[in-house]
């Protein structure tokens, strides 16, 4: 299904909240990705467990999982959802860390925007527990990976999702 108009947006232009209260419940799952780029030293601390502020990669796994719960919060326009499932998974590169948040519910609205925040929100959290060390950190390629479920069906990116940072 194409829209030929943004659906946050009624006939005037204004901004408002979709209706879904006609759509049906479905299976709906998304999964989100995000990148965070560091020095070596700073990941080989992270791995080693020698982070000051404790253990960086169970801290941004409770933060992305925390973050899809309170997307809705977040969102202006995104409706709270029953949130099935949630999972965090980080992977270390040479000088990255590499996040991929996947969600689900069975609902009348798709959760994209919680598998968003959810990446992005651990990406922010390693970010804080690492930045006393390594404040040149970057966050980056914040993006939908993969959505299925509700009208529109299944959505694959079609480009390679994952490219990896040149340091890789």
């Amino acid at each position: 299904m194409t829209h030929d108009r943004l659906t946050h947006l009624d006939d005037a232009g204004a901004a408002h909240m979709v209706d879904i209260g006609a759509k049906a419940v479905t299976h709906r799952e998304a999964t989100a990705e995000a990148t965070i780029r560091m020095k070596p030293e700073t990941l080989a601390m992270i791995v080693e467990g020698r982070a000051p502020k404790g253990d960086v990669f169970a801290v941004a796994r409770i933060a992305g999982i925390q973050a899809a719960k309170k997307a809705a919060d977040l969102i202006p326009l995104a409706h709270p959802i029953p949130i099935t499932r949630v999972s965090v998974e980080l992977e270390p590169g040479q000088a990255s860390v590499h996040v991929t948040a996947t969600c689900a519910t069975d609902g009348k609205t798709g959760i994209e925007m919680e598998a968003l925040t959810a990446a992005a929100a651990s990406a922010l959290a390693l970010y804080d527990m690492c930045k006393a060390v390594d404040r040149g950190m970057e966050i980056t390629d914040v993006r939908l990976v993969e959505k299925s479920g509700g009208a529109s069906g299944t959505w694959k990116r079609t480009e390679v999702a994952r490219q990896k940072p040149k340091e890789d």
